[in-house]
């Protein structure tokens, strides 16, 4: 189980994130909405380590990682997808993803272990490079490759980790409507093992209402709200603080 207790985070006076404790249990796909400027973004970061906590904890079965930068929360089973892509811009599409088989496995820097597991590495990474529509791409440079075909990159990654937790921050940005299907089905397998705790920053309420077991909703900071879908997308809460501010922002465009 991965939870946060009263976990906060302050810049000068302003308070991104105010004392939000929850809990997420594996086997379910938990959507964090609210309106820009929320604090979702910021409550990833704290949880993942980019940020430091002014208060509170996040723990994973029952280990408090409070203290621990990024890298050691991903060894601990904290993975993450990020708004921004995180590639090694000058490596192949397959040595990105064998680098993650890479760490996963422990191997590291030690040459002759890596030499020895070599074709199995490269064998677990070209079978995950397959899943997210790449072996065409393989070879093909990271940075050279369109945003979209990025995007699927760094899940690969990310699967390729096979961490407890998946978080995917706004995963289908910037992606085309042909290549959102492909990021999408690859949440719904991951979802479907019932193995893994999923967290989902998204926008796009058509893809929270599908593929969500519950939300939460964030407003300037605060846990306004956390239940299954269809109950928090009704209250009026919600409707105020996001749905309400979307449907303005239409009339006004």
């Amino acid at each position: 189980m991965l939870e946060t207790k009263n976990l906060t985070i302050r810049f000068g006076g302003h308070v991104a994130v105010d004392h939000v404790s929850c809990a997420f249990t594996p086997g379910t796909l938990t959507a964090i909405v609210g309106p820009n400027g929320a604090g979702k973004t910021t409550y990833f970061n704290l949880i993942s380590g980019q940020l430091r906590a002014s208060e509170g904890q996040v723990l994973l079965d029952g280990e408090d990682l409070t203290r621990l930068p990024a890298p050691l929360r991903t060894r601990r089973g904290l993975g993450r997808a990020f708004q921004l892509t995180q590639l090694f811009p000058h490596l192949t599409v397959l040595e990105n993803v064998r680098l993650a088989v890479q760490a996963r496995r422990g191997v590291g820097l030690r040459m002759l272990s890596v030499w020895l597991k070599h074709k199995d590495l490269l064998d677990e990474a070209r079978h995950i490079v397959e899943r997210v529509r790449l072996a065409d791409k393989a070879t093909a440079i990271a940075a050279s490759l369109p945003h979209g075909d990025q995007r699927k990159l760094e899940v690969a990654m990310l699967i390729a980790l096979d961490p407890k937790v998946y978080m995917f921050d706004e995963p289908t940005a910037g992606m085309s409507v042909d290549e959102v299907p492909v990021i999408l089905d690859l949440i719904r397998e991951l979802k479907a093992k019932r193995e893994h705790t999923i967290l989902l920053v998204e926008h796009k309420m058509d893809v929270v209402r599908e593929l969500a077991d519950r939300i939460i909703v964030l407003h300037n900071g605060q846990l306004v709200a956390d239940g299954e879908p269809a109950t928090v997308i009704a209250s009026p809460v919600v409707q105020n603080a996001y749905l309400g501010l979307a449907a303005e922002e239409e009339a006004t465009a």
